[in-house]
């Protein structure tokens, strides 16, 4: 299961549409108070919002706004993202539903309600218990990404390094992605794999049933830059945990390290 990361295609398809002149970046968009989603940003507030189509972009990868993303994602089109992966060549990805359907799948794997699912941080609106909860996300098809949006590691490293070199689409539209992806607020994962020096880039991807990812770049801005991506399944299903959070950095910076300083060609 992608998570969040899957707004990563989003964005590459969006910044397309904008430099082929199918959409305008300062395009306003009008969110009403009771079309939003689940989430933060734009997802958080409570009354209604008029914003630019870039801006949409941005909270979508700065914060991983969900009501961001599912207005783009409409107006750019599902099947024209999943046609410009396919160009890719990247066929282990796929996006099938938007963050709306994505919630709503979940709960219905876990015989509830979308509605119900803000509860469910707080731990049992299902009325089941802790170990029922647990057994109940660890049997769900779309936790275990036999549906939904589906992806690998190596294919979200591929369509990274095809967006840093240029290659996943217009040059400007790459590069409106790197800069949105630079500014992804999110200090506890990929972020702690160094400390101040290297520019690091990413997207996280987070949900019920252990689902915790992050998908990024680190430029040591020397000529040396990494595509990463950690795809990490918990065994329990907290969603805040900083002891697995620590685990995707440190992850990241062993594999990094070792090609830093390995001889073999990378």
């Amino acid at each position: 299961m992608t998570a969040s990361t899957y707004k990563v295609a989003v964005a590459l398809e969006v910044a397309c549409q904008i430099v082929d002149g199918e959409l305008s970046a300062t395009q306003r968009v009008h969110i009403p108070a009771d079309e939003k989603r689940l989430g933060n940003g734009i997802s958080g507030t409570r009354d209604e919002v008029d914003i630019s189509v870039r801006d949409l972009m941005l909270l979508m990868m700065q914060v991983s706004d969900n009501t961001a993303t599912d207005t783009l994602q409409a107006m750019v089109g599902t099947d024209r993202i999943n046609a410009r992966l396919a160009s890719l060549g990247l066929t282990e990805t796929i996006v099938r539903l938007d963050c709306d359907g994505i919630i709503a799948e979940v709960m219905a794997d876990l015989g509830g309600h979308a509605d119900e699912l803000d509860d469910l941080q707080g731990g049992d609106p299902l009325g089941l218990g802790p170990d029922q909860i647990k057994a109940a996300l660890a049997a769900s098809p779309a936790l275990a990404g036999e549906t939904g949006n589906v992806s690998t590691a190596r294919d979200m490293t591929r369509l990274l390094r095809m967006i840093w070199t240029d290659t996943a689409g217009p040059a400007a539209a790459c590069d409106h992605v790197r800069t949105v992806m630079s500014h992804q607020f999110a200090p506890h994962r990929l972020s702690t794999s160094y400390k101040d020096g290297p520019l690091i880039s990413g997207k996280t991807g987070t949900f019920w049933g252990g689902i915790r990812n992050e998908v990024g770049v680190v430029d040591f801005r020397d000529g040396e830059r990494f595509a990463v991506a950690v795809f990490l399944r918990q065994e329990g299903y907290d969603l805040r945990d900083a002891g697995a959070d620590a685990v995707i950095g440190e992850v990241a910076r062993l594999a990094i390290d070792h090609l830093r300083h390995s001889s073999s060609p990378r």
